[in-house]
C-alpha cells in the first residue's frame, strides 16, 4: 500500500511540473510563419518585408505598409507567438 501511495505521490509531481517545463524543450524551436502579423491571415509569399535580417509575411499587399508604421510592435507579436521568421536574402 506505501509503494502505492509513493508511485501516485510522484505521478502528481509529475503531472504538476511537465506542463511548466515544455516550454523551455521547445526554447529556440519556433514554428515557421504562417499567420499575417498584421491581420492574422494566411500568407502571400508574394507579400514581404525584410526587417532586422528578418523576412516577415503578409496576406495582401496593404499590410507591409502597416506593418512598417510600427514594425517592433509587430515582431513583438510574432515572437510571443513563437514564430521563427526566415532570414532575409544577404544578396
Amino acid at each position: 500500500m506505501k509503494r502505492i501511495k509513493i508511485v501516485v505521490f510522484t505521478m502528481i509531481l509529475l503531472l504538476a511540473f511537465v506542463p511548466a517545463l515544455l516550454p523551455m524543450a521547445y526554447a529556440g524551436k519556433g514554428r515557421p510563419q504562417e499567420k499575417c502579423p498584421v491581420m492574422g491571415g494566411p500568407i502571400n509569399k508574394s507579400y514581404f518585408v525584410d526587417y532586422r535580417g528578418k523576412r516577415i509575411y503578409f496576406c495582401c499587399p496593404a499590410c507591409p505598409q502597416e506593418f512598417m508604421k510600427n514594425p517592433d510592435m509587430y515582431m513583438e507579436k510574432l515572437e510571443k507567438e513563437g514564430v521563427e521568421l526566415e532570414p532575409a536574402p544577404t544578396d
